[in-house]
């Protein structure tokens, strides 16, 4: 799981931990499973051991699949850093992938070569981590490389490789500036923590002191902080601890211990007096924050204080959220949250305003809501509330070993900043034990005290980043502060000691990859209810949770293109309550269950997503099903919902990334064609004030109909059971007697026309560029080669595009090629968000790099070994989750391909040759049918682009 002061992170991503308890009863009469229950539910057995250098190693043994996350975590972050050598914790990360004395080339080949998954790196202000989870029988392989990184890597660090990565980082920083609300962590760590505390800068440093760090600053750094014995190893897995006490003494019981590191001294800042500020952004309405900072995560308040924030702002219920958006809807969205590093904390609470609403009533009226909760406390029913939705959020994860929050993490954590790995438990009976009393105490203490008050208004900036340390990313906030990683997170990457040591472990080469154990896909099983809907089954028993999607062939290409973004509005009213339960009883209902309902789209499909605690299920599918079948559509939630999407949409058309995307796509579809519309469905601003009630109503009756349903279930049942729980609550359901709807893929494809389209965004430091085609190819089509010849081309870190731009050139933060998984016609895309200054030397490259992939150098056979190893080995990591297992038949469904689908990819692999992925990449791909689209400061970079000999056109997003 994640600790608990990643709390309101709990439903939004995949949690860690095993569940070695007894198993959950189910719940009696429609009663939600006991919370005492849920937490004996939680245990992540483990051992453990320290080496003669002080490495600290614990092991949890976990066979489910044949898997070992590595984690190795250093006590050293940014608040390690002092005056003059900011960003250094986070820069060190990005050498230490550069290769070490005997892995001297990238860090991610050898990896990508065994089938690694969950790859990364990241930094913050308490620790530096790296992590991978590999094949068992690569367990060799992944601690030589972390072992050799440790006590072998300064004979590797060059020049070269720190004016290298100096770029990269300063290009990742640029990034994160470039995005709304990317200065706000500037203004979170310099506001709440005075000048001198360890936590007023934060973890990407200035730009000056990336400048300014030498060759020998950088390598002192890591003599003085990068010892085993400042270092937590986990292994979570397939593997016991006979095993690895053998292979980590072979590998790193030879490195030196380091000098004894000295913590910072720190403490808990509180303003001498109400502090406030105001600054403007690219932003679609005004953000009122009140911040404060709180104690650190081994403080017996910190998960009070966490529960709190979730009451008065974190739940689908909360105080905030009923007062300020459901009821005297003044604000679009709340959120508070408790977030803990090691020593502090930062504490947040925010609302959006209403276009329209003065900011000073919102202002009055969240200190107003602020003081209420203060003065009442939570109530019994909401703290259990909380602590069932966080306990399901972290028994959904129980399953994951790796990864950004896996049991790994949670074992090193504890490790690391608590002296106990089984701290989670300590968390976990502070939670439970809770009362009202005590969180109002907690609560009362903390947000008494003078508060920052900070206002973002929309406008022009008045000041940048260069000089300044952070960046963060808008979105319904569940923490402030995100570590800074080593791959590029919006490019949806995930990731795949002292020199001069004298080492007994063979490292003149790589270790041999042991026998690696095949994927063994669940068996799919199949039935139909009453009314003749497709039930697709699985059954995962590791946890007991159960996963259902009810998927309707609808999605953002049934949207009519006369009223685009009603799909969007439609499932955004269906979440606020039933024609039985109103909007805060149906959120309060999910809580009470722990279950998470929610409606989501793509371009092919409209889906309703159900997670459930196993005791809960029949009681959570009675409520799914009440959410599909008799939504309310209430009018006055609609205008409320409505004043929602309208204001996501002014924040697209304020992001760079999205700003590109909803120009390329209508640009290569057409904009008559199902999927020549903006990808996020958020539709056009006119469309969305217009569509009525009645409307929303009528798109429902249209499309989500049991005829035109499929459902997918996955998890700790059995399909005889679940058929029967469906019967009872969609199986009664009914089609109406009109034709199903059709989707019109038959309308032409425009010619393309290559150009490049240029959206202005003055003062960007950074240049979104994407390149397009619409391929002749449809997604169920045989496309492995293709998808292969993409991997090695831009779609991998290791790509050559990648290498070039980022490795190479340090223009960039990371880039990506694509190819879509759509049903029907695919397209395949360049995504490049690169420093202003190279904007026209980046699309050069990009027509340079792929002339020659298509030309006189294809595929090369370290090229195809590399890619086609990876593909057939990270396939058993890959499904290591009910989640994973859910995709994966939602994909064999999607696609009409067989049951034995994924185990059947490895001998496509294997088969596959050079040749033939040339072959797939050039009847596929062409440098000249492009259409360009760049999203950047038009003073800056049109002048580049004139030279490119393509047609520049200046024009505005789709709106």
């Amino acid at each position: 799981m994640p600790r608990f002061h990643r709390f309101a992170l709990a439903l939004a991503v995949t949690t860690s931990l095993v569940a070695a308890g007894p198993a959950l009863a189910k719940a009696k009469g429609g009663d939600p499973a006991p919370i005492s229950e849920l937490v004996k539910a939680v245990d992540i057995p483990y051992q453990s051991f320290t080496l003669d250098n002080g490495l600290r190693v614990i092991v949890h043994e976990d066979r489910k699949a044949p898997v070992v996350a590595v984690s190795v975590w250093y006590r050293v972050g940014s608040k390690h850093e002092p005056k003059g050598k900011t960003g250094f914790a986070h820069l060190f990360e990005h050498l230490m992938f550069n290769g070490s004395e005997n892995a001297p080339g990238d860090f991610f080949e050898p990896l990508q070569q065994v089938g690694a998954t969950d790859s990364n790196g990241t930094t913050n202000v308490d620790r530096t981590n790296y992590f991978e989870t590999v094949p068992t029988g690569a367990l060799d392989r992944a601690l030589f490389l972390e072992s050799d990184r440790m006590g072998h890597l300064l004979g590797a660090v060059t020049q070269e490789k720190l004016d290298n990565q100096r770029g990269v980082v300063q290009n990742e920083k640029r990034q994160g500036d470039n995005n709304p609300y990317g200065l706000l962590r500037y203004e979170i760590f310099e506001n709440l923590f005075p000048t001198g505390h360890p936590y007023h800068h934060s973890t990407i440093g200035s730009m000056g002191d990336l400048n300014s760090a030498s060759l020998t600053d950088v390598k002192k750094w890591f003599t003085d902080n990068y010892g085993p014995n400042n270092a937590v190893l986990v292994l979570a897995g397939d593997v016991d601890i006979a095993t690895a006490k053998a292979k980590v003494q072979e590998w790193f019981g030879d490195i030196p211990r380091g000098p004894e590191v000295t913590a910072p001294a720190t403490s808990v800042p509180t303003l001498p007096a109400p502090l406030a500020k105001e600054v403007k952004d690219l932003i679609p309405t005004t953000r009122i924050y009140r911040m404060w900072a709180i104690p650190g995560l081994n403080d017996p308040e910190a998960v009070p204080l966490q529960m709190a924030m979730s009451v008065l702002g974190g739940l689908s219920s909360s105080r905030l959220d009923n007062a300020l958006v459901r009821k005297e809807p003044v604000a679009v969205s709340v959120s508070a949250f408790a977030q803990p590093f090691e020593d502090a904390g930062i504490l947040l609470v925010q609302a959006d305003v209403k276009p329209g609403v003065e900011p000073a009533v919102v202002a009055k009226r969240l200190d107003e809501e602020i003081a209420s909760f203060l003065a009442s406390g939570p109530t019994a029913d909401e703290l259990q509330r909380t602590a069932a939705s966080y306990l399901a959020g972290t028994i959904s994860g129980l399953e994951s070993v790796g990864g950004f929050g896996g049991k790994a993490v949670t074992l090193a954590e504890g490790a690391l900043y608590s002296n106990n790995p089984a701290y989670y438990k300590v968390e976990l009976d502070r939670m439970a034990k809770a009362t009202p009393e005590q969180v109002k105490a907690v609560a009362e203490k903390w947000l008494s005290r003078p508060a920052f008050s900070l206002t973002y208004t929309p406008g022009e900036r008045t000041e940048g980043g260069e000089n300044r340390g952070g960046a963060v990313k808008d979105g319904k906030v569940a923490a402030a502060i995100q570590p800074d990683r080593y791959w590029n997170p919006d490019l949806g990457d995930t990731g795949p000691a002292m020199s001069g040591t004298t080492s007994f472990a063979d490292r003149s080469k790589l270790p041999a990859v042991a026998d690696l154990t095949a994927l063994d896909f669940p068996a799919i099983e199949r039935a139909k209810l009453k009314n003749g809907v497709e039930v697709i089954f699985a059954r995962r028993t590791t946890v007991p949770t159960v996963n259902v999607a009810v998927s309707f062939d609808a999605g953002y290409a049934a949207d009519p293109h006369s009223a685009l973004g009603t799909q969007s509005l439609m499932l955004s009213l269906m979440d606020e309550g039933t024609q039985n339960l109103d909007s805060i009883a149906f959120a309060e209902a999910k809580e009470r269950l722990g279950a998470q309902i929610d409606a989501s789209a793509n371009a092919d499909e409209t889906v309703f997503s159900l997670f459930a605690l196993k005791p809960n299920l029949g009681a959570s599918l009675g409520l799914l099903a009440d959410y599909i079948r008799n939504p309310a559509f209430d009018g006055k939630e609609l205008e409320r919902v409505r004043a929602q999407q309208l204001n996501r949409l002014k924040a697209e058309l304020n992001n760079p990334n999205a700003l590109a995307s909803r120009v390329l796509l209508p640009v290569l579809y057409g904009a008559d064609h199902p999927y020549g519309i903006p990808p996020t469905g958020l539709g056009n601003e006119a469309a969305v004030k217009a569509v009525t009630r009645d409307e929303l109503a009528a798109f429902h009756a249209t499309w989500i109909r049991p005829d035109n349903a499929r459902i997918f279930v996955v998890g700790d049942t059995t399909l005889a059971e679940v058929k029967k729980q469906l019967d009872a609550t969609l199986g009664q359901w009914k089609a109406p007697a009109t034709a199903k709807p059709v989707k019109h893929f038959e309308i032409a494809i425009p010619k393309p026309q290559p150009r490049i389209l240029l959206v202005d965004r003055p003062k960007s430091p950074q240049s979104v560029i994407l390149a397009g085609r619409v391929l002749d190819a449809k997604g169920g089509d045989d496309l492995e080669a293709l998808r292969t010849a993409n991997d090695i081309f831009g779609g991998n870190f290791l790509s050559r595009f990648n290498m070039n731009l980022r490795e190479t050139k340090g223009w960039s933060y990371g880039v990506r090629t694509r190819i879509s998984s759509d049903k029907d016609r695919i397209t395949w895309v360049a995504a490049a968000p690169v420093q202003a200054d190279r904007t026209g030397d980046s699309i050069k490259e990009l027509q340079s790099e792929l002339k020659t992939f298509l030309g006189a150098k294809g595929v090369t056979p370290e090229e195809r070994e590399w890619s086609t190893n990876g593909s057939i080995r990270e396939l058993p990591g890959s499904f290591e989750t009910s989640g994973d297992v859910l995709g994966g038949v939602r994909n064999i469904v999607k696609f009409g391909r067989p049951d034995k689908y994924y185990e059947s990819l490895p001998a496509t692999y294997e088969a596959m040759t050079p040749a033939a992925i040339d072959a797939a990449a050039r009847k596929a791909l062409s440098a000249d049918g492009l259409v360009y689209v760049v999203v950047g400061d038009a003073a800056v970079v049109k002048p580049q682009l004139d030279g490119l000999g393509l047609p520049v056109e200046t024009v505005s997003p789709a709106n």
